[in-house]
């Protein structure tokens, strides 16, 4: 266990699904909580708790409002990262997950900070062509923590962004910081459920009849939570982590939730070539309309993907232990259904 541990840490990315939950999780441990919020931006999931939050307006593109936030020997957690799909957003999730993520490295270095805890994603281990091109029917492909980045088509756009954002993390380690990483898979929890993996609530909850044919891997915003505290509190460093829970089919997971929302389950499978021919019309449509597309080339070669990323090494971090998903979904579908959207 790490000496002379700060009661201080910066959070990146607070206001969001996964750094709302760290924030709170600091709190409870009695640290002293700074974050990072834009001007705009609204407190999202911590509005209960922002008064007892030291915040600092600014972003990961604004150095100077990192240099004042920053300050020697605390903790860092950063977790501000744009998620998305549509090529033309490609350009600004660069800025903001790769320089993003260099800006938070060089202050970290210059203010010579405790250490720096980075929220990555499995997406930066790549998919190399080879592997993603075995038949649905096939064994799933195994992933682990010593996968090395292979350029694919495979690789979506922000696949290739949290990969050049982790290079900023190595080279920040390889120049003296102090610095883990954690690749969390499709994180389950309570939050807006109109974003991110949350819809599958929402899409079970409304009954819709299609399921994709791959494979879902899966972890409790909990488990990432305890993963990078406890992390944050040991002496490892120079090492990432992969946290994935399980995996399971799209059509279990989404009749797991279905029963326990007391609805329908989907019972019709999407076959992958379907899939290959939806996502050019659907292009086509938001080209036409200004919307954003409801499926792109990238979201339709994930949801037929046979995947699996191997999570195991995290359980040896004293006191770690993933959650049954059973749990996990009982305690999500509670909250779904206690919101204005499952009331």
């Amino acid at each position: 266990m790490t000496s002379s541990l700060p009661k201080s840490v910066f959070i990146t990315g607070a206001t969001g699904f996964i750094g709302s939950h760290i924030a709170r999780r600091y709190l409870a441990e009695g640290y002293t909580v700074c974050a990072l919020k834009r001007p705009e931006s609204s407190y999202g999931m911590l509005s209960d708790v922002a008064n007892r939050i030291s915040w600092h307006e600014g972003d990961v593109l604004d150095i100077p409002s990192l240099e004042l936030a920053i300050l020697p020997d605390m903790d860092v957690i950063h977790t501000a990262a744009m998620v998305s799909f549509v090529p033309k957003d490609r350009r600004q999730m660069e800025r903001i997950n790769v320089e993003g993520t260099a800006n938070i490295v060089n202050v970290c270095l210059k203010t010579g900070v405790r250490k720096l805890g980075y929220l990555s994603s499995v997406a930066a281990l790549g998919r190399p062509v080879a592997k993603g091109e075995k038949p649905m029917n096939g064994t799933p492909v195994v992933i682990d923590e010593n996968q090395k980045w292979e350029e694919s088509p495979n690789n979506s756009a922000y696949a290739q962004t949290k990969y050049r954002a982790e290079l900023e993390v190595w080279r920040g380690i390889a120049e003296g910081l102090n610095a883990v990483m954690v690749n969390p898979s499709i994180v389950l929890g309570a939050g807006d459920w109109t974003r991110s993996s949350l819809q599958l609530l929402k899409y079970a909850y409304d009954e819709k009849p299609f399921y994709p044919a791959g494979l879902m891997n899966y972890v409790d915003v909990l488990d990432v939570t305890d993963a990078l505290f406890g992390l944050m509190q040991s002496d490892i460093t120079g090492q990432r982590y992969i946290l994935n829970g399980g995996t399971i089919p799209y059509r279990s997971l989404l009749e797991q939730v279905a029963t326990i929302l007391g609805k329908r389950p989907p019972s019709i499978q999407v076959p992958p070539l379907l899939t290959q021919v939806m996502w050019p019309l659907e292009a086509i449509r938001s080209w036409i309309t200004g919307k954003a597309p409801l499926i792109t080339r990238e979201t339709a070669r994930s949801a037929s993907s046979l995947y699996q990323f191997n999570g195991h090494r995290i359980e040896q971090l004293p006191g770690f232990q993933y959650r049954p998903l059973s749990e996990t979904l009982q305690r999500v579908a509670d909250a779904f259904n206690q919101s204005p959207v499952g009331a």
